[in-house]
């Protein structure tokens, strides 16, 4: 099986390559179910070689995955920072 660290144009790319593999065989070298490379084919084609990032774990690049890491960081920082100003309002009354 191969590292599920590979990026979804990584597993398409796999699948290009070994056309000797059905779309089942192709998945379970992948680690991944057919469904979901099956879904991934369907982007990949439909968007000229690229997927667009969406939702969990989905993301093109290291970089791209470490970017939404931080976004969330930055966040949760700003959520608690709002909650600590208004215990703040609230205790200095």
């Amino acid at each position: 099986m191969l590292q599920k660290s590979l990026t979804t144009t990584d597993h398409n790319k796999y699948w290009e390559e070994h056309k000797d593999l059905d779309i089942n065989a192709c998945a379970k070298n992948l680690g991944i179910s057919k469904s979901t490379l099956s879904t991934w084919r369907k982007l990949y084609e439909s968007n000229e070689g690229n997927i667009p990032t969406r939702g969990r774990g989905n993301y093109e690049n290291d970089a791209a995955k470490e970017n939404a890491r931080l976004k969330k960081e930055l966040r949760d920082a700003q959520d608690a920072l709002e909650i600590l100003k208004k215990a703040i309002g609230i205790l200095g009354n």
